[in-house]
């Protein structure tokens, strides 16, 4: 039986990576999915691919004009709105006293804007049909911080504090809304980050308790969950998708098994 029959979704940053991988999912789930992103050739082929129950829409997620039309066309095209993935994210390595403003302010703008945007426009639509879903995609570093990250991770905890203010005020409206925390996924942002550079993402997966670095699959198994009716007693919550990174603690060395010498 789908998961999602009848529901209305947009993901932003749909066109490759987590995002490309939820709204695959949702479409096989019988939803319908709006696909924001400024990569269209990408989004389109996606769009393509998955047929009538999807709609490529060019989205700058920290442009208010560019939600505006978002909005217009889900409610022209599909009749409304019951989930928003707020995905969209940039990734900026610097350490603190070399992160330009303007480089501190282009992460902030995708990132934290990008998904007040979202989840403002994404009320009044959501109100008209009675209820839905938020999934904020936040990360780890929303819950810890890690060096060379300071633009990023204080999106990733803006997002994660953003996200239960709104639950808190929209939960008599039966809106949820919730965060979600990827670890270490193989997605091409970090290398993207770098410019380019492909990046070996093996040797972290391996320090993780599940010994490997996650896919974009596993992540948009959680945000199905929370986008489905399954989780509707879920909101305000942080749902971690890490492999067991949060498990643990700096101080803490690889785990030794004395049957291994």
């Amino acid at each position: 039986m789908s998961r999602l029959p009848g529901k209305v979704a947009v993901v932003t940053g749909g066109a490759r990576g987590q995002g490309a991988a939820a709204a695959r999912r949702f479409v096989a789930e019988g939803a319908s999915v709006v696909i924001g992103d400024l990569l269209a050739d990408e989004g389109k082929q996606l769009a393509a691919e998955l047929g009538e129950a999807a709609w490529f829409q060019p989205l700058d997620v920290g442009d208010e004009a560019s939600w505006a039309e978002l909005a217009t066309v889900v409610q022209e095209r599909f009749g409304g709105l019951d989930v928003l993935v707020n995905n969209a994210g940039i990734l900026h390595f610097g350490a603190l006293e070399e992160t330009s403003l303007a480089d501190y302010e282009r992460v902030v703008r995708v990132n934290q804007v990008g998904t007040f945007l979202g989840m403002r426009t994404a009320v009044p639509l959501m109100r008209a049909r009675g209820g839905g879903s938020i999934v904020n995609v936040s990360s780890v570093e929303g819950i810890g911080g890690m060096a060379m990250l300071t633009a990023y991770s204080a999106t990733k905890f803006a997002i994660r504090g953003m996200t239960k203010v709104a639950a808190m005020e929209l939960g008599r409206d039966g809106i949820r809304v919730n965060s979600v925390h990827p670890g270490m996924i193989d997605t091409p942002m970090i290398s993207s980050a770098l410019g380019g550079v492909d990046i070996d993402l093996s040797p972290g997966g391996q320090r993780v308790a599940a010994g490997r670095v996650g896919t974009p699959d596993d992540v948009a198994n959680l945000v199905l969950f929370l986008a489905s009716d399954e989780s509707a007693y879920c909101t305000g919550a942080e749902f971690v998708v890490d492999g067991g990174a949060t498990a643990t603690h700096s101080l803490a060395g690889p785990a030794h098994d004395p049957r291994r010498g």
